[in-house]
C-alpha cells in the first residue's frame, strides 16, 4: 500500500476539486491502485495554514474556505509530544515544517507536496520555490502550475533525481490529458522533434463565441465566472498561458531552455467579431496555435493567431477543445485532442500523478521506483 502524506500549497478552485475527487473516489484509489492518502498540512495566501501529521479535516477545511473564513480552526501545533517551533508563514514554511516534524515523528508515510498556487507569468514564482523546498526537504512534488517546468525545469528536474523523487506536472498542459506521461511511460526510443497545438481553452472558447456572433468580453466573462479562465484576463488574451504551456512543453519533450519571456508571442487582444467571421466566410478558421521545433542546435517556440483551414485538425476544435500534435522520428506526427476540459480535468491531473507516484513506489510488490527524468529529445 501507498501511503502518503499530502502537503498542499495552494487550496483554491483546482485543488480544492481535487481534495473531492480524491474523497469521491477514496475506494478506487484504496482498492485498486493502493493508494491509502490523508492531508497533514495546507498552506493559503488569504485563509491562513492549518497543520496536523495525524491528518486534516478536509470537510471542515473546504467548509472553513468557501466560507471565506480562516485555517486557523484546524491548525494542531501540539503534535505526538512535540510542537512546531512557529506559525507557518510561507508555502515554503509549511513544507519545511513538515517535513522535519514528520522526521521528529519517525513516520515512515513519504510526503508529497501537491502545488497548485497561481501562474506568475514573470518569473514562476513562488511555485518554483515551492517545488525547490519540497524536493530538498525530501518529498515528492506534483504541480498544475505551469511555471516550474515553464521556467525551471532543468534545475527542478536534476534535483528531484539527485533527492530520488519525484517531480510530475501532468496538469500543465490540457488539463488532465497525459501528455508527459505518454511520452514518458509510452515512447521508447521515440525522438520528439516538436508539436503544435491548440492549448488554451479560453481563447479558442472567445474565438468560436466571435463565430457566432457573440462579443469578446462577454465571452471572457463566461470563462472567469466558470474558474476556467485566468483572474488575469490578460494571461489569457495576450497569449501568456500559451506561451508558459508551449516553454513547458519545449522544455520537457525538446530540451529546451526557454522560458515563456522567450517565446515569440501574439495573442488575440486583436481580434474583432468581424475578422473571425470574414475567415469563416473564406472557409478558414483563426486558431491560437502555439509551435514548437528544433532547427539544428536551437529550439524555437511561437505563438500567436493563424488562419487555418477548415479541414485542418485545429479549425474543427470549438470551444473549450484543444488538441496537440507531436513530430516524431518513429511515429511521424500523431495529435491527442481534448474534447472537453474544465476544471475537475485539470484537477483530475492531479490524482492520476498521485497515481504515478503509486505505481513506481517499491511499498507495493512488482512497481519499480523513481524513474530518472527522460530527455525525450536525444
Amino acid at each position: 500500500m501507498f501511503c502518503p502524506d499530502l502537503v498542499l500549497v495552494g487550496f483554491g478552485n483546482v485543488s480544492r476539486r481535487f481534495v473531492r475527487l480524491l474523497e469521491e473516489s477514496a475506494d478506487e484509489l484504496r482498492g485498486v491502485h493502493q493508494i491509502d492518502w490523508r492531508v497533514v498540512g495546507i498552506a493559503t495566501a488569504r485563509h491562513g495554514v492549518a497543520r496536523n501529521l495525524r491528518g486534516l479535516d478536509l470537510s471542515r477545511a473546504l467548509e472553513l474556505v468557501e466560507r471565506g473564513q480562516s485555517l486557523a480552526a484546524l491548525d494542531a501545533p501540539e503534535q505526538d509530544g512535540g510542537s512546531f517551533a512557529a506559525p507557518a508563514a510561507s508555502g515554503v514554511e509549511l513544507i519545511e515544517q513538515m517535513t522535519e516534524a514528520a522526521r521528529a515523528a519517525g513516520s515512515v508515510r513519504p510526503l508529497v507536496v501537491v502545488e497548485t498556487t497561481v501562474l506568475d507569468i514573470g518569473a514562476g514564482q513562488p511555485a518554483i520555490d515551492h517545488v525547490r523546498a519540497g524536493l530538498r526537504a525530501g518529498a515528492h512534488v506534483i504541480t498544475a502550475n505551469k511555471g516550474p517546468a515553464a521556467f525551471a525545469y532543468a534545475e527542478l528536474a536534476e534535483l528531484a533525481s539527485a533527492a530520488d523523487r519525484a517531480f510530475l506536472f501532468e496538469g500543465a498542459v490540457m488539463d488532465g490529458i497525459p501528455i508527459f506521461n505518454m511520452v514518458r511511460e509510452t515512447l521508447p526510443a521515440v525522438r520528439i522533434s516538436g508539436f503544435s497545438g491548440v492549448v488554451n481553452s479560453t481563447t479558442n472558447f472567445i474565438i468560436t463565441a466571435m463565430e457566432n456572433g457573440r462579443e469578446f468580453a462577454e465571452s471572457l466573462a463566461e470563462m472567469q465566472a466558470a474558474g476556467i479562465a485566468e483572474a488575469d484576463a490578460s494571461l489569457d488574451v495576450d497569449g501568456w498561458d500559451a506561451a508558459a504551456k508551449a516553454s513547458a512543453l519545449a522544455n520537457v519533450l525538446l530540451d529546451a531552455r526557454t522560458t515563456p519571456q522567450r517565446v515569440e508571442r501574439t495573442g488575440i487582444g486583436h481580434l474583432t467579431g468581424e475578422a473571425v467571421r470574414a475567415a469563416v466566410a473564406r472557409g478558414n478558421r483563426l486558431k491560437l496555435v502555439a509551435r514548437g521545433a528544433r532547427r539544428g542546435a536551437e529550439v524555437v517556440v511561437r505563438v500567436g493567431v493563424e488562419e487555418l483551414p477548415a479541414s485542418h485538425l485545429f479549425a474543427t476544435l470549438g470551444g473549450q477543445q484543444n488538441a496537440l500534435q507531436l513530430e516524431t522520428d518513429l511515429l511521424g506526427s500523431f495529435a491527442i485532442a481534448q474534447l472537453g476540459g474544465g476544471l475537475t480535468q485539470t484537477a483530475y491531473a492531479l490524482v492520476t500523478d498521485l497515481a504515478t507516484l503509486a505505481r513506481r513506489s517499491p511499498s507495493i510488490p512488482g512497481r519499480r521506483s523513481t524513474d530518472a527524468p527522460r530527455r525525450t529529445s536525444h
